[in-house]
């Protein structure tokens, strides 16, 4: 099941804006019955959809690969009147758009359909399809520039990073390097190298997922393969259990387990208990065996000193004494 107006922008009537509308307008009618409120929900295998008197055909899923020239912009309607990427691909009927955005002055890969749950997965932050570009910059980018490009810069948009860095080319005026991202923010790789220092010259997109730039000219198109299509659709599948793995899971607190305590033999504020888990210390030789001590008496009659030995006994407590 699909939003009313999401499948009407689909099918080519007007962008989803101006299909909600004309769904208020009461234009549109699902299965004999005009709708005016939204959501809306229908499939269009089964429903039968009629916008203005006129029955909905839904077109079949198209995919192409385009490698975008300079100065073609990936948008199906510009006002400026400049040349867009559909206008290169020649002999399609279906209604096609371009799945992202790559700026005109940029040039490279492109994924045009009108599988719109597709394009939304490959282009969603989100699902993070690992796109890779190559960018000509002005200078050499050194250790400290990489990190700084792998942990992340703060923009208006938010934070950007990169996934991979490589240097093809180093050189003290101009250099080579690859870039792989998984967000794809608005010009996220030319705003990234000139806040370094490093303003790109030339930007080429070499690589989406498993799809690269291999037998393609500049400005030829070419419909994917079945594998191809699967490919795209297992890497969204990948992308997103990464996602769901990354999340942060509830960390379940241990239970804790009281300590039995024993009262001390001494009572009062000051008294402590006894710790059981306390290491009780060996017993000395002297506990097991009390040596015997020297103790010398002196003889009432010759007043010499007498010299006798007598087990050393402990001292009676005051219990025993009292008694």
């Amino acid at each position: 099941m699909d939003r009313l107006q999401k499948v009407m922008a689909e099918a080519g009537i007007a962008s989803r804006r101006t299909c909600e509308q004309m769904i208020r307008d009461g234009q549109v009618k699902v299965n004999g019955k005009t709708v005016i409120q939204l959501p809306v929900l229908v499939d269009p295998q089964i429903d039968r959809i009629v916008v203005s008197g006129r029955k909905l055909r839904f077109e079949s899923k198209v995919y192409f690969l385009l490698n975008k020239p300079k100065n073609v912009v990936c948008t199906n309607y510009d006002p400026q009147g400049r040349r867009r990427a559909i206008d290169l691909l020649k002999d399609v009927r279906q209604r096609v758009y371009p799945v992202g955005r790559l700026d005109a002055d940029s040039k490279g890969l492109i994924i045009l359909t009108n599988d719109g749950e597709l394009a939304n997965q490959l282009t969603h932050p989100s699902f993070g399809i690992l796109k890779t570009y190559v960018a000509e910059i002005a200078g050499s980018l050194h250790g400290d520039e990489i990190k700084s490009l792998k942990e992340g810069m703060y923009f208006n948009m938010g934070r950007v990073s990169a996934d991979h860095i490589k240097m093809l080319r180093r050189g003290p005026k101009q250099s080579l390097v690859e870039i792989s991202l998984r967000e794809g923010r608005n010009r996220q790789v030319r705003r990234m190298l000139a806040r370094l220092g490093h303003p790109v010259r030339q930007l080429t997109r070499v690589r989406i997922g498993g799809l690269t730039l291999r037998g393609l000219g500049v400005g030829h198109f070419r419909p994917l393969t079945p594998q191809e299509i699967a490919s795209l659709r297992r890497s969204v599948q990948a992308a997103q259990k990464r996602a769901e793995a990354g999340k942060t899971k509830p960390i379940k607190a241990k239970p804790q387990v009281r300590k039995k305590t024993t009262p001390s033999t001494r009572s009062g504020p000051g008294s402590r208990p006894a710790d059981k888990t306390a290491k009780k210390r060996p017993a000395s030789k002297s506990t097991r065996s009390r040596p015997l001590k020297k103790v010398v008496k002196k003889s009432s009659s010759s007043g010499k000193l007498r010299q006798s030995r007598t087990s050393a006994k402990p001292r009676p407590s005051r219990k025993t004494r009292r008694r």
